[in-house]
């Protein structure tokens, strides 16, 4: 397979990231990679071609982790007006085979062939259960969750949508902060619409309201000049501002109670992956307690949610890598 040339993708709402890999001298390098604005596209085809323009080579197979649901080989995505069809996208890559991933489940497939170093251990008292099952989640523009199912020696990705399922609270603060957003989103409040960019901005606001608290004119001048949600982000994590740490300290428990019942609804005992774009710049807070507190507060199961692993993952482009490796070991090797 030397020379045989793969193109991989993470498309999602807020960017995309494309590159080109190869089985080289026995060795799979990547060779070209480019990230792109997702929203300054009007379509994935039309980032494709840019991309193209600027790499030669006849690709081989091509593999692309998508935020939304594949269905029958197509996907609309979440959250940007794109529809992608791997009929289509063949076509314009020369006829060669193209496969679309829900972006959790490449996600998945990317955390398989990580390195021990690029996980953070969130559970002091977690217990190796390697023959279980596992299960991702991850934060970043939506909430993606996904299961890996063990079967013998063979490790099935399951993708989800579970970030859509509703929110349930679990004490006073969060049963206001679901009438608050039942206000803004009336037909339905999802885990997405806490757990994720915009949810930690809704969390902000709702605890401006909630708490009465006055707002930092330096964070408010940084959140109207740039990425509401980073600054949230920036400011809490580095405990510069009590509002924007508040935030944190609530999402980081709701984030915790949401991964420890994907658990649950799973037997992901093997232990649960937090990956996405949010979880790193956040790690000081999420190692605070808040996250824990809230994977294990389930009643008679908490000692059994007390012994299961929870590793951040760190790596920015595990999906783009699971991507590179699902073309590689699915398509080419078949």
């Amino acid at each position: 397979m030397t020379g045989t040339l793969i193109l991989g993708g993470d498309i999602g709402g807020t960017k995309t990231l494309l590159c080109l890999g190869a089985e080289l001298h026995g060795r799979f390098q990547i060779l070209a990679q480019d990230r792109y604005e997702s929203a300054a596209f009007s379509s994935f085809e039309e980032v494709l071609k840019v991309f193209l323009a600027g790499h030669d080579g006849s690709i081989n197979a091509a593999c692309f982790g998508v935020a939304g649901t594949v269905v029958d080989g197509a996907c609309r995505t979440t959250n940007l007006p794109w529809i992608l069809d791997e009929k289509e996208l063949s076509n314009l890559l020369g006829g060669c085979r193209v496969q679309l991933l829900n972006d959790l489940q490449a996600a998945a497939f990317g955390i398989l062939h990580l390195p021990a170093e690029d996980f953070v251990e969130l559970n002091r008292n977690a217990s190796p259960n390697p023959g279980a099952h596992r299960a991702v989640i991850a934060a970043g523009t939506g909430l993606g969750e996904a299961l890996i199912i063990q079967n013998g020696d063979i490790d099935i990705i399951v993708p989800t949508e579970g970030g859509h399922c509703d929110y349930a609270p679990c004490n006073q603060q969060e049963e206001r902060l679901l009438a608050w957003l039942r206000e803004q989103y009336p037909e339905h409040v999802s885990y997405e619409r806490i757990l994720s960019g915009p949810g930690l901005v809704n969390i902000y606001r709702f605890l401006v309201q909630d708490m009465g608290a006055l707002e930092n004119i330096e964070v408010v001048a940084a959140m109207r000049q740039g990425d509401a949600a980073a600054v949230i982000g920036q400011w809490g994590a580095a405990q510069r501002d009590r509002l924007c740490f508040d935030a944190l300290q609530l999402f980081s428990r709701i984030y915790g109670a949401e991964a420890g019942n994907l658990v649950l609804k799973s037997l992901s005992l093997g232990g649960v992956y937090v990956a996405g774009g949010i979880a790193p710049k956040i790690l000081p807070v999420l190692r605070l307690g808040g996250f824990m507190e809230g994977f294990t507060a389930k009643g008679r199961f908490s000692e059994l949610l007390g012994k299961v692993r929870v590793g951040v993952v760190l790596n920015p482009e595990v999906v783009l890598l699971g991507t590179l490796h699902w073309a590689r070991e699915r398509i080419v090797k078949g």
